[in-house]
């Protein structure tokens, strides 16, 4: 991916008085990376006793959306898979309820590739596994047999951009 994934994490202490201290952090190092930087923070707050912090901002998440208080634990691992996966990560994360394991299973197993449409993937499978009569290709409509796999549930699609369908067997 080009933009780098990273979240913006909040000085409680120093925002409920009125006072932005806060630090962007690459949310794809190790856990461990993460949390120091989070403690340096709270260590340099403005305010004493500093303690608590929140997730305020988030860059690169392929339109997940991090809650304030999500744990940094799974902004780390939701920022890993969209790195690994790219774009259609948090597409995917969406369409599962962001179930990263659900994703997960669908990029690895389930995952029949990028298409212009829904129709060039059901030609494409229509004559790897069929053997048409020259006589009958002209009939065959793909645009419809496309749209019937998704209404009969074998197929969801994620759209990425123009042309750009990402077609995932739902079983």
């Amino acid at each position: 991916m080009s933009e780098e994934i990273r979240i913006y994490v909040a000085d409680l202490a120093a925002y409920n008085n009125g006072k932005l201290h806060g630090v962007w952090i690459d949310a794809t190092q190790a856990l461990d990376d993460i949390q120091e930087q989070i403690n340096e923070l709270l260590a340099n707050s403005p305010e004493d006793d500093a303690e608590e912090y929140a997730i305020h901002d988030y860059e690169g998440l392929a339109g997940y959306s991090v809650s304030e208080y999500e744990g940094i634990e799974r902004a780390h691992e939701v920022a890993c898979f969209i790195e690994e996966h790219g774009e259609i990560a948090g597409d995917l994360l969406s369409h599962f309820g962001d179930s990263i394991d659900d994703a997960q299973k669908a990029i690895e197993d389930n995952y029949c590739g990028c298409y212009a449409s829904l129709a060039d993937y059901a030609e494409e499978l229509t004559e790897e596994t069929t053997q048409i009569p020259e006589h009958l290709a002209f009939y065959i409509d793909y645009e419809k047999m496309g749209r019937d796999m998704e209404l009969g549930g074998d197929v969801f699609t994620i759209e990425t951009g123009y042309q750009e369908v990402h077609i995932f067997w739902n079983h």
